[in-house]
């Protein structure tokens, strides 16, 4: 029997029971874990799910607008995927979910197998995104670790500089350099200077104006 966690969750926020209903059923007939919401309001008072998600969110609601809707959860930091549906979709609603980030847009009626891609795509997407920030999360504890000295000899190593180059910028010593070079590699958990430098550029700590080429100024 599928894992509803594993599958992932689909939230549906429409004000028509009936429709609500049924994207419930159809979706929990295909293995996902399912919540369902007749608006705004009641989909944030239940809290975020705390697996891989998406937002099944109609844009015709009783009193809130769903691409305002959309809009206001980009603002507050709440990016789940967004999947439009509406029965009275037109191009510029289109264009306006697309550029707030949707990853489909389905009009009323649309076939299960429509919906059902869509959500397999967002939730996909979800669990990369999460991945993606417990990445980030983690580099960002390791980079908390270094003395303010070693913070300075990567940001000079994830450049291209030699050894020799960030000793003469820092007036420290080249055998010193190569042992916070060396801290530096063991605590970033990096297995090669490649490995940094992608480190720095997640982190957006890496200068790019500095390379091996200029002389410092004297």
């Amino acid at each position: 029997m599928t894992d509803p966690q594993a599958m992932g969750c689909a939230c549906v926020i429409d004000d028509d029971a009936e429709v609500r209903g049924a994207i419930g059923s159809l979706l929990r007939s295909s293995g996902y874990d399912v919540r369902l919401y007749d608006g705004p309001a009641a989909f944030l008072s239940a809290g975020l799910p705390d697996v891989a998600a998406c937002l099944i969110l109609d844009i015709r609601l009783s009193g809130e607008n769903g691409l305002e809707f959309q809009e206001r959860l980009i603002a507050e930091g709440i990016m789940l995927p967004v999947i439009l549906i509406t029965g009275h979709g037109d191009i510029p609603m289109t264009v306006r979910g697309m550029r707030a980030g949707a990853i489909d847009f389905l009009p009323k009626p649309f076939a299960d197998d429509q919906l059902l891609a869509a959500v397999a795509t967002a939730i996909a997407k979800d669990r990369e995104s999460q991945a993606g920030r417990a990445e980030l999360q983690a580099l960002r504890a390791n980079h908390a670790r270094l003395t303010p000295r070693e913070r300075d000899v990567l940001g000079l190593v994830v450049t291209g500089l030699m050894n020799k180059q960030v000793a003469a910028r820092l007036a420290l010593s080249e055998i010193t350099v190569k042992i916070h070079r060396g801290n530096v590699m063991r605590k970033m958990e990096a297995q090669s200077l490649a490995d940094l430098v992608r480190m720095a550029e997640q982190l957006g700590i890496r200068d790019d104006s500095i390379h091996r080429f200029n002389t410092p100024a004297s």
